[in-house]
């Protein structure tokens, strides 16, 4: 495989600030390590739990962390990526997902749904965990189901446990009166929040240590320069990172100066 010219200009051992990343081996800062163990309290609950975040804080990281933690055998993981599909579409993922063939009917689907999971409890001894990425894009009807969902049985206990993650607006959503039913039932709700300067160096480090450098790489006013410009948020580092170290490869630099996070910030901010 053909490297890029700015991996091997730096010498690593793969391309830093991936995104396959294995989650073993992703940074453990204080407010991801919340939030996974939120939502493992959820699933050891069977209860409903809402994390929410800003574009790109690592709301998607922190699930896949905490999905890497679990017993296989014993949990059921059914991921909805973008819930933009409707009331049908949300049973149809999870009948799916259950290893069954969706009912024509509405009404049918949703009893087929209900059994599918009532079995993976009581006969497979398997908890269903429902993850429902991007969630403040849910309609009311499809908030509605998912209520109904976590109640099948008179309150006594819940078929699934029902993780909800989304944008900021999600929690705001939730507190609308017109949803109360639905939010008396969140046993927990987090929102992840930005990196501070120091978590900003440390994240850093840690994926130039990933890719083989444990050296510095990267200046203290660069590192100043890519944390502010990334508004504090991991995806958007990511992406200033890269910058810097392709501006540095080009200026023939060993090392990330203020210079070349400048020309990285110019490059991502342009419009």
């Amino acid at each position: 495989m053909t490297r890029a010219p700015w991996v091997t200009h730096f010498g690593f051992t793969c391309t830093p600030f991936s995104k396959t990343i294995p989650a073993k081996d992703l940074l453990d800062r204080a407010s991801h390590q919340e939030a996974v163990a939120r939502i493992r309290f959820c699933i050891a609950e069977s209860s409903l739990g809402v994390v929410t975040g800003e574009v790109g804080v690592g709301k998607t990281v922190a699930l896949r962390a905490a999905v890497s933690q679990l017993d296989q055998a014993a949990h059921h993981i059914v991921y909805l990526a973008n819930p933009t599909v409707g009331i049908r579409g949300l049973y149809v993922t999870i009948v799916r997902a259950l290893g069954a063939v969706p009912r024509g009917f509405k009404a049918e689907l949703i009893a087929q749904a209900h059994d599918l999971l009532a079995a993976e409890e009581h006969e497979r001894r398997r908890r269903v965990v429902l993850l429902v990425d991007e969630a403040h894009l849910l309609e009311p009807q499809q908030l509605e189901e998912l209520r109904l969902l976590t109640s099948a049985e008179m309150d006594a206990q819940s078929p699934l446990a029902l993780l909800l993650v989304g944008q900021p607006t999600l929690a705001r959503q939730l507190r609308m009166g017109v949803f109360a039913a639905l939010d008396q039932r969140v046993a927990t709700r987090y929102q992840i929040a930005p990196m501070d300067l120091a978590e900003s160096a440390k994240y850093l480090q840690h994926h130039l240590a990933l890719a083989g450098r444990n050296d510095p790489l990267l200046a203290d006013d660069a590192i100043a320069q890519l944390h502010k410009a990334s508004l504090r948020l991991p995806r958007a580092l990511n992406n200033a990172a890269i910058a810097a170290l392709i501006a540095a490869t080009t200026a023939g630099k060993a090392l990330v100066d203020d210079d070349c996070a400048k020309k990285a910030v110019a490059e991502l901010t342009r419009d």
